[in-house]
């Protein structure tokens, strides 16, 4: 979908249903229109109205009515391309149905798969509904592919907090006007006491585990196991995987690790940064430590460098998680757990879980694959920047470096996309 640049969108009637918090959409409808689209969006809550333009479409009535809403618009504005970001939201499965049933194509947008300076826009889905090709020789059957030098974005969280902010905020001022959405997550005023906590426990952490990043770059150095956790309510947790919670898949590999690591191996269980203000495992843990006789082999950690953690461990579990690419980058042997449009043959541990903690040690990740498949997802995939802050000197709106490449024998092969990519039901 990127690879001939926002200029492939000229002429096209769009319409863009919800985005990221924060001005992103505006700012890519003002993209498209450059490139002489028409473009239109739909507010569903007061947060998409307040970064929508003035003209977008209020979306008022129940979820029931959803379906033959959309259907309509679909027809009434002669839609030829949507776009949306996260394809596991509600609006937006019954969206992609609708969509593939009239033949309208769809483009997804989300957080990049390499991170940090990259934003995701696939073509039908993303994670494990991307349409990227799951074997070894398709990668290795491409020619060179050019790697511009990426921009970098810098730190942007301080502006993902406050577009947040104001989403939030405004989301809940106007409910009356709005009343019938439901968002994909809690939307109350409890939001602000769990980030306060979660800013005061990543300060109590700070001084807690102050030592615990040297002691695993040092005294545990590769005699330990990496398991980065994932936001209680992700898609990667309740869509992508077999696992109904986060607890069910802590427990299913603790359990592994206890009957089948080698003696002597440590398991250190990475919480996610922005689950942090909403769970705490501590306690549970430390009943499973008892449980399953793990005294001093598990280790519970937060806001250490995840570089340094992947370079001295054995090996990386996830469920599906950009940070298993990142594990891959590192060299670390990986195992899956869930479905991810990365695990094949080649490129992660395709044996049991029970088995990779003694096998792990032998495993070797192909750094040649890696790169063909890490390239190739950047020509395809990635774009240079981010949702949330723009890229100083860029002339986009959104601050987007768009750079086509140009689909032709010399370039690349774009992967034909799935027939069973359509799998939201």
């Amino acid at each position: 979908m990127i690879i001939d640049g926002i200029e492939a969108f000229s002429g096209k009637n769009i319409l863009l249903l919800q985005g990221p918090v924060g001005p992103f959409f505006r700012r890519f409808a003002t993209d498209l229109r450059r490139q002489g689209a028409t473009v239109h969006a739909i507010n569903f809550s007061g947060g998409d109205w307040l970064f929508n333009d003035k003209n977008a479409i209020n979306f008022r009535s129940h979820p029931r009515e959803w379906r033959s809403f959309f259907e309509n618009l679909l027809n009434d504005l002669d839609i030829d391309i949507i776009f949306l970001f996260g394809d596991c939201r509600p609006i937006h499965v019954v969206a992609h149905q609708i969509a593939t049933q009239y033949g309208v194509q769809i483009g997804v947008f989300e957080e990049g798969y390499v991170r940090p300076n990259f934003i995701t826009l696939e073509k039908n889905g993303v994670n494990n509904h991307s349409s990227a090709a799951r074997e070894a020789q398709f990668y290795f059957s491409q020619k060179a592919i050019p790697t511009p030098k990426e921009k970098q974005v810098g730190y942007a969280f301080p502006q993902m907090m406050l577009w947040a902010f104001l989403y939030y905020v405004c989301s809940l001022l106007l409910k009356p006007f709005f009343w019938h959405y439901r968002h994909h997550r809690r939307l109350h005023i409890i939001e602000g006491y769990i980030w306060t906590r979660s800013f005061l426990r990543k300060a109590y952490y700070r001084i807690t585990e102050r030592h615990m990043e040297k002691k695993l770059t040092t005294t545990l150095s590769k005699q330990y196991f990496l398991l980065p956790l994932q936001v209680y309510n992700d898609a990667q947790i309740h869509t992508h995987s077999d696992f109904a919670t986060v607890e069910t898949f802590i427990r299913h590999v603790v359990t592994s690790f206890s009957k089948h690591a080698p003696l002597g191996t440590h398991l250190v269980i990475k919480h996610h940064p922005m689950d942090r203000g909403y769970n705490d495992y501590s306690n549970w843990l430390q009943q499973l430590e008892f449980l399953y006789d793990l005294s001093g082999r598990v280790h519970y950690i937060h806001d250490q460098h995840l570089p340094s953690l992947l370079d001295h461990a054995i090996g990386t579990v996830v469920v599906n998680s950009t940070v298993g690419l990142s594990a891959l980058l590192h060299g670390s042997p990986l195992k899956v757990c869930g479905r991810a449009m990365y695990d094949f043959k080649g490129l992660t541990y395709q044996g049991t879980l029970d088995e990779f903690w003694r096998e792990a040690a032998d495993e070797k990740v192909d750094s040649k694959l890696f790169g063909s498949f890490r390239n190739y997802l950047i020509a395809t995939t990635q774009i240079n920047g981010n949702f949330y802050k723009r890229i100083k000197g860029e002339k986009a709106a959104t601050g987007l470096s768009w750079i086509a490449l140009k689909n032709d024998e010399n370039s690349i092969k774009p992967n034909k996309f799935r027939s069973d990519s359509h799998i939201h039901g």
